[in-house]
């Protein structure tokens, strides 16, 4: 404990005899009305000179504060006010996609391993074992994912993967928090894309851009249900890479999509089958897949691979899956070094490993005239290799689309008109 002076312990005396007199008698020391305590404390020459500097600046009002008053609203413009149309424009026709089933209901119960024999029983006593049993269903939501309307009367796009469960249920829920039972119409077979129909009228369907302008580094805008959860979750990025082909994985299932946009704005699980928008607010893809432990690689469909399942579904009913008709080897450098080809690329037509024909007979091929031996290098101006096999190339088109097709054939360059047909 710290040793007082007798100078310390005289001058905190004085201190407390002013003060009290003052408090009991405040005529003591006369001072203006609006005096401050330093005012009063500058009156006393003897404490001033410990304590007090010359002049302390003293705002006796808040209404000397020239303070500015802040907007009502905040008004965006620019590039976020893009972004804020684009998603208000959209996502009332953004739909959660909620995946219910009837699952096993399992009950623990407890037995004797030695049942009511009194021989064991004697030794052990009534031990009991926990066993498990099952005990009826109970239908549980088991996954969710995303969709968005495509026609006024109820038609939502979404993944393959979404709805792949041939025995779930399947309930839209609007952004508006109605619900709606759906029902699965169509299944792509080549893409992870499908179509769903739910009972409703007069919804607004989102506006389809054209992926085959989207360009690297262009920004891209991610809605989706993301965990099953947070319904209508944004995220914003850009365009990464064109071109990908990836392989995904889920339910059970293995699958290599191709030519997919990569993207940086935030994929999670549950936002498959929400669209991937341009600043427009257009649909340039669909979120179908992200990289597992890695952070801000995802993937989309692009919308044009789309459009022909959309179209399909609207004037038919049903996905057609256009046919050309032939089995390939999709060549690789090092293919062609093996083989001593022509060329590092393109789609070798060659027999099946169990020497099932090259070309089928009575199809496009056949009847445009492709032969076994033939090298598939472009449909329609696109070249085909390892990340844009021939099959990928085929779905951009639809059924009764003429298409050019260029081959290479003895050390000759052709291109052959074929006229697709639908896939039996």
């Amino acid at each position: 404990m710290k040793n007082y002076s007798l100078k310390e312990i005289i001058l905190t005396a004085l201190i407390a005899s002013f003060l009290t007199a003052v408090i009991l008698n405040p005529s003591f020391i006369s001072l203006p009305a609006k005096a401050s305590v330093f005012d009063f404390l500058n009156k006393i020459p003897f404490l001033k000179q410990f304590y007090l500097p010359e002049k302390i600046p003293v705002i006796s009002s808040s209404e000397n504060l020239n303070f500015k008053k802040a907007p009502e609203t905040y008004e965006p413009s620019g590039y976020e006010a893009q972004i804020i149309n684009a998603v208000k424009n959209t996502s009332p026709a953004v739909e959660s996609i909620v995946i219910s089933k009837n699952v096993p209901i399992i009950e623990q119960y407890y037995t004797s391993p030695f049942g009511d024999d009194p021989f064991f029983k004697q030794f052990f006593g009534d031990i009991q074992v926990p066993q498990l049993r099952q005990k009826g269903f109970k239908k549980q939501e088991v996954g969710g994912g995303t969709g968005f309307v495509i026609s006024k009367d109820g038609l939502i796009l979404t993944n393959k993967h979404v709805v792949a469960d041939m025995g779930a249920e399947y309930t839209v829920l609007t952004n508006e928090g109605k619900k709606y039972p759906a029902k699965v119409l169509a299944r792509d077979q080549i893409s992870d894309l499908a179509v769903i129909k739910i009972e409703a009228v007069g919804l607004v369907p989102v506006k389809l851009g054209d992926s085959d302008s989207v360009q690297v580094g262009q920004t891209a805008i991610a809605i989706g249900n993301a965990l099953g959860e947070f319904k209508n979750t944004v995220s914003v990025g850009v365009v990464s890479g064109l071109g990908r082909s990836v392989t995904a994985s889920g339910g059970g299932v293995v699958e290599t999509i191709y030519d997919v946009i990569q993207t940086d704005a935030s994929i999670n699980p549950g936002n498959s089958g929400g669209p991937l928008l341009n600043l427009k607010g257009e649909v340039m893809g669909i979120n179908t897949a992200m990289v597992s432990g890695a952070q801000s690689i995802g993937f989309a469909i692009p919308v044009n691979q789309a459009k022909r399942i959309i179209n399909d579904v609207l004037s038919f009913g049903k996905i057609r899956t256009p046919f050309l008709g032939v089995r390939y080897l999709t060549i690789t450098p090092a293919f062609k070094n093996l083989k001593n080809l022509s060329f590092g690329y393109g789609a070798l037509i060659a027999k099946g490993e169990n020497s099932e024909p090259a070309v089928t007979s009575d199809s496009p091929a056949a009847k445009a005239g492709l032969m076994e031996g033939d090298i598939i290098l472009e449909i329609g101006g696109r070249k085909i290799d390892a990340d844009h096999p021939l099959t990928s190339r085929i779905n951009l088109y639809s059924v009764g689309d003429k298409i050019a097709v260029k081959i290479w054939r003895n050390g000759e360059i052709k291109t052959m008109e074929v006229l697709l047909e639908e896939k039996s």
